[in-house]
C-alpha cells in the first residue's frame, strides 16, 4: 500500500471514530440552554479559624473551581456572594443530591495527635495541620507493588509536617474528616520534602478501593476553610426556545454562505474545502463530547465561528495554487507547490495561536483555561483538515483525467498556460516534480 492510500485510510478511520463518539456520547449543555442546580456554600469558623478573611474566601473559591472545573470546560460558575458565601451553578444537573455529590464533601480535614489528660485518658487534639496545607493526594504503589496513599503538601504544610513527624516518631498521627477518625498511621521516621505515603490497611497493604476512598476524602477536605451547603435550588435555562431556534438558523445561514462563497470563488477546490470543513466540525465536536466540554450558546457560536475561521488555511493554499497555475506550472506541480509553499505561513500563524493558548492555560483560571483548551483543539484540528485532508482529496480529484479545465479552479482560460490542458494523465504524472 502506497503512502497516499495509507493517508486516505487514516483519514477514513479518524472520521469513523469521530462519528462513533458523536453518535454514542451525550452532549453536555450549559446552564443557559438546559438549566441546572444552584448551591450556596457558607464558610465555617472552627477552633483554629476564628475569622473568615477575604483571602480565605479567595482561596476557597479557587479550591472549589479547581475541584469542579479542573480543565475549565465544564462551565460551572463559582462566584462570591457577601463575605462568607459562594454560589455554585452546575449545568444540566437538576437533582440537588446529584449536585452535592458532584461538588463533593466540603467539611474540614484535620491531622491530630494523641494527648494524655490529667485523669489518664487519651484524646485526639489538633496539630494545626489541616486540609489547607495539603496540595493533593493520590493512589500510588510502593516498591513492593502494594497500594499506598501518597500525600503532597504545599510549602507551609511541608514544614508543619516535617516538624510533626520529628516530634511524633513512633507515635500515631490521625486523619479526621467531618470530625470522624479515618486513619491513624504510625510515624516511622522524620519526613521532609513535603511528600509522604500512608501504608498498611489490610494484610499485604491497602486494597485499591480502600486507598481510593481515603484519597477522595483527603482531596475533598483539602479546602482552606470548611464550608457548608446552606441552600440548594433548581434553576431553569436562561434562554428561551425561540432564542435558541434563531441562533441555530443564524449558524446554518452563516455556514451556508461560507460554503457558497468557497464554491463560487474556488470551484472544485472550494468543494474540497467544504468537505474538509465538515470533517473538521465532526472531529472537533467528537473531541468536545469525549472530554467533555459543556456547550453554552456562546460556546456554540464560538464553535461555528471557528469553522468559518478554519477555512482561512484553505484560502491561502488555493490562492497559492492559482498563482502557480498562472505562472505556467502544470496542474499536479501547481497543486503540490501551492500546498508546500502555503504550509509555512499556515504553520507559523497557527503556532503563535498555540503558544498563546499554552500561556493562557498555564496561567489562567477556570473559564479562561477552558477557552484556551478549546481554541487549541480547534487550531490543531483545522491544520489537520486544511492540509492533510484537503491535500489528499485534491489528489483524488486531480486523479480523474477530465479535471483539466481552468474553470474548475476558478480561473479563466487566458489566465493560465495551455499546459494545464495538455498535461499527461494524472495517473502517470510524477507529482511534485518542478518544471
Amino acid at each position: 500500500m502506497d503512502n497516499k492510500k495509507k493517508v486516505l485510510l487514516f483519514i477514513f478511520l479518524v472520521i469513523i471514530v469521530a462519528a462513533y463518539f458523536v453518535i454514542t456520547l451525550p452532549a453536555k449543555l450549559g446552564l443557559d440552554l438546559v438549566g441546572g442546580s444552584r448551591l450556596t456554600l457558607e464558610a465555617q469558623t472552627t477552633d483554629t479559624i476564628a475569622t473568615i478573611t477575604p483571602d480565605m474566601m479567595d482561596s476557597l473559591k479557587f479550591a472549589i473551581e479547581k475541584r469542579v472545573n479542573s480543565l475549565g470546560v465544564s462551565e460551572v460558575v463559582v462566584q462570591k456572594a457577601g463575605e462568607r458565601r459562594l454560589i455554585i451553578e452546575i449545568p444540566d444537573v437538576s437533582d440537588p443530591e446529584q449536585a452535592k455529590k458532584y461538588l463533593g464533601d466540603t467539611a474540614e480535614l484535620e491531622f491530630k495527635e494523641q494527648k494524655k489528660l490529667d485523669d489518664g485518658t487519651i484524646e485526639w487534639v489538633s496539630t494545626g495541620l489541616t486540609g489547607k496545607d495539603l496540595k493533593k493526594s493520590s493512589v500510588v504503589t510502593d516498591a513492593a507493588g502494594q497500594w499506598v496513599v501518597g500525600l503532597e503538601f504545599n510549602n507551609k504544610g511541608a514544614q508543619k509536617f516535617a516538624d510533626l513527624t520529628k516530634r511524633l516518631v513512633g507515635q500515631p498521627m490521625a486523619i479526621f474528616f467531618n470530625g470522624e477518625l479515618q486513619s491513624a498511621p504510625n510515624i516511622k521516621d522524620v519526613i521532609t520534602g513535603g511528600s509522604a505515603v500512608i501504608s498498611g490497611g489490610d494484610e499485604g497493604g491497602f486494597k485499591y478501593e480502600t486507598a481510593k476512598e481515603m484519597v477522595d476524602l483527603l482531596n475533598a477536605g483539602a479546602l482552606p476553610v470548611p464550608a457548608k451547603i446552606i441552600e440548594e435550588n433548581v434553576v431553569g435555562p436562561t434562554l428561551g426556545a425561540d432564542s435558541i431556534d434563531k441562533s441555530k438558523k443564524a449558524a446554518f445561514v452563516g455556514l451556508g454562505l461560507v460554503a457558497i462563497f468557497m464554491l463560487i470563488l474556488y470551484r472544485v477546490p472550494g468543494l474540497i474545502a467544504n468537505i474538509a470543513l465538515a470533517i473538521y466540525a465532526l472531529i472537533v465536536f467528537a473531541i468536545f463530547k469525549r472530554i467533555p466540554v459543556t456547550l453554552t450558546l456562546a460556546g456554540i457560536a464560538g464553535f461555528v465561528l471557528s469553522i468559518g475561521m478554519a477555512v482561512d488555511a484553505n484560502i491561502l493554499i488555493f490562492e497559492r495554487t492559482k498563482e502557480e497555475l498562472r505562472s505556467g506550472k502544470r496542474l499536479l506541480t501547481a497543486v503540490k507547490t501551492g500546498f508546500d509553499r502555503a504550509f509555512t505561513s499556515i504553520f507559523d500563524s497557527n503556532m503563535t495561536t498555540m503558544i498563546t493558548c499554552a500561556i493562557l492555560y498555564m496561567y489562567g483560571t477556570s473559564i479562561v483555561r477552558g477557552f484556551a483548551l478549546t481554541l487549541a483543539i480547534g487550531v490543531a484540528v483545522s491544520m489537520f483538515t486544511a492540509i492533510t485532508v484537503s491535500r489528499s482529496l485534491m489528489e483524488v480529484f486531480i486523479g480523474a483525467d477530465h479535471m483539466k479545465h481552468p474553470s474548475w479552479f476558478g480561473l479563466k482560460a487566458d489566465e493560465v498556460s495551455a499546459s494545464i490542458v495538455e498535461e499527461q494523465s494524472a495517473g502517470k504524472a510524477k507529482l511534485g516534480v518542478l518544471d
